[in-house]
């Protein structure tokens, strides 16, 4: 059965945060907020949990995983990012967007996408997300928490914990300030190309 914390979302307990983070070092799926949505998250290198997390979600393998990452320090390990991406990333995290780039060779190849080795990540806008990773030293591998013939990511999680309970390891109960999809923006090639339009202003990148 799946644990529940309830994690402030402006002061996070350390307590709580460090807890949760060996619920992953473990291995463990875990259900937590961040700027946009409720999302699924685990660690790089625990196939079972990705396996899990996909289970949930009623997916395959060509639907790619998300890196969330700490800072554009961080982003770097993962992604190629040159001198006009890396202004646009800088002006523009942390926030609601999931960016498409070239991936690095730190990126297993089972996490690219098969034909362009590239690979989505975020930098979020969320006190509790950047807790853990501060805390983890490590991105968190994620999907956004949408079920299986659902219009929209599920947000409440009371009613997380109520449907996935057998499923998930834990689920974090913390406030989301501006519910909603991310923007998804290309940034494989010089010119930005939108993918979804979502809650990041699109606006800065000439979109």
């Amino acid at each position: 059965m799946a644990q529940y914390f309830v994690i402030n979302a402006e002061n996070p307990q350390s307590r709580l945060i460090k807890h949760a983070v060996e619920i992953l070092q473990d291995g463990g799926v875990i259900a937590y907020p961040t700027d946009s949505s409720y999302a699924l998250g685990c660690m790089l290198g625990f196939k079972n949990a990705q396996d899990k997390i996909r289970q949930i979600r009623a997916l395959d393998e060509s639907h790619l995983f998300t890196l969330i990452c700490r800072n554009l320090s961080d982003l770097a390990i993962y992604a190629q990012v040159g001198n006009s991406q890396f202004r646009l990333l800088k002006a523009n995290t942390p926030g609601a967007y999931t960016f498409i780039l070239r991936a690095t060779k730190e990126v297993p190849r089972r996490l690219q996408h098969a034909r362009r080795s590239a690979v989505g990540i975020r930098v979020p806008n969320h006190a509790v997300v950047q807790a853990l990773l501060d805390e983890l030293a490590a991105p968190i591998l994620s999907m956004t928490l949408q079920l299986p013939f659902a219009n929209e990511p599920l947000n409440n999680p009371w009613e997380i914990r109520d449907r996935l309970e057998h499923s998930v390891d834990l689920v974090i109960d913390s406030a989301i300030h501006n519910a909603g999809l991310t923007t998804v923006i290309d940034l494989t090639e010089s010119t930005p190309v939108l993918i979804r339009q979502g809650s990041g202003d699109i606006a800065p990148f000439g979109l």
